[in-house]
Parts: structure tokens; C-alpha cells; sequence
């Protein structure tokens, strides 16, 4: 199995401490992480790392300069107690059908809504997204993203570390892999607690992070 799913669009590194997170990625990899944007309302923000492609990493954390939204920040990063590759995103190439298609099947991936962030330079980013249902216990179905017209975050000159494998554990890793297939994805997923596992290609030599 290739070990780069296919339609991979971001994975999530979710942090408490963004600052800390970021300078710690910063000293393993020699790569230091592009600043994102903050996501209005919801009081987080994120910094970015290309992966390849249109592959990237998102490191996101509470934003200090943002009041605390009414809700619980989006992935519960305020409540985490070290950082954690959380969940990850494929980008599918019609976002509605492929909702309807896994719901026949028996999963929900949640409702479609929009969400959007500016960019340091003032750029606007739109996107679509499925909110992520009932999640399944493993964490390692991904969500749906569509980017429409935007300029997707990869094409922004971001620094990148190429991805060269991603695999993962789960307690039923058959059940992961069927939720998989029906998303129009793949992932090297064995049997083990649930986690990711990624290695990137640094001026460092080869990171794996977990």
C-alpha cells in the first residue's frame, strides 16, 4: 500500500501552546512553520509547513489575541495536555457526493459548513468542510475539505518538509480501513492504540512524529 493516502489534503497538529509547539517543530526539523491566519470567532490560529503537493501540515493552537469564543475551540486544543496529531483532511473531488455516498454506507462524516481566515498578507481563504459527525473512536477517519476558488494554502510559498510516509494503529484497524475506502482514500493502518505515524524529510534528516 502506498503509504501517502490518497487525496490528502492537510494533517492537524493540534497544540495548548502554540508558540512552544512551533519553536519546538522548528529545533527538530531546522524548518520553520509559515504563519496562517487566525480563525475569527473560534479563537484559534495556525502556522503551516508544506508536505509536497498540495499536502500540508497544520500546527493549531488557542490564539491569545482572540477573546475566548463561546463555544469550545475546534479540536479542543485549550484542553489538550501536550500536542497531538489529532486528525487529518482529504480533499475529494465533489465534497457533497462524497457525503452522500459514505452516509449510504453507514457513516456519517457530519454537516457541511463554511469557514473562512485571512492570511498575514490580507488574503481571504474560503472553504468547505464536513464538522466531523459523530467521530469515530479511533480519530483516524478523516474529515472533508473543499477549497472551491480559493487559493489553497499550499500554493502560498509555504516552507516545506516532504512527507514520506504516513502510517497509523487502531484497536480494529479493518474497520478504519473500510470508513477509508468508502471516502475514496487509503491509509497504512495496523493493530495497535489509535495514533498516527509520520516521517518527514528535514535539513535534519528524516523526523518522525507521532
Amino acid at each position: 500500500m502506498n503509504t501517502i493516502p490518497a487525496r490528502l489534503d492537510h494533517l492537524v497538529l493540534a497544540t495548548r501552546d502554540l508558540a512552544a509547539t512551533v519553536a519546538e517543530f522548528t529545533r527538530r526539523t531546522g524548518v520553520a512553520p509559515a504563519p496562517g491566519g487566525a480563525h475569527v470567532g473560534t479563537g484559534t490560529r495556525n502556522y503551516l509547513v508544506g508536505l509536497g503537493g498540495r499536502a500540508y501540515l497544520e500546527i493549531i493552537g488557542p490564539d491569545p489575541e482572540q477573546p475566548a469564543p463561546r463555544s469550545s475551540r475546534i479540536f479542543g486544543t485549550a484542553g489538550l495536555d501536550s500536542p497531538r496529531t489529532i486528525t487529518w483532511a482529504i480533499s475529494p473531488p465533489d465534497l457533497d457526493a462524497a457525503v452522500a455516498n459514505v452516509r449510504a454506507r453507514g457513516y456519517d462524516p457530519g454537516d457541511v459548513r463554511t469557514m473562512n481566515r485571512r492570511r498575514p498578507d490580507g488574503t481571504l481563504l474560503e472553504w468547505r468542510l464536513t464538522d466531523g459527525g459523530t467521530p469515530h473512536p479511533s480519530g483516524l477517519v478523516p474529515f472533508l475539505i473543499d477549497w472551491g476558488g480559493t487559493t489553497h494554502p499550499s500554493a502560498s510559498g509555504l516552507p516545506v518538509t516532504p512527507l514520506l510516509e504516513l502510517t497509523a494503529t487502531a484497536a480494529d484497524p479493518g474497520e478504519v480501513r473500510a470508513l477509508l475506502t468508502a471516502l475514496g482514500t487509503d491509509l497504512a493502518v495496523c493493530e495497535g492504540p489509535a495514533g498516527f505515524s509520520y516521517t518527514l524529510d528535514t535539513p535534519k534528516g528524516p523526523v518522525v512524529l507521532t
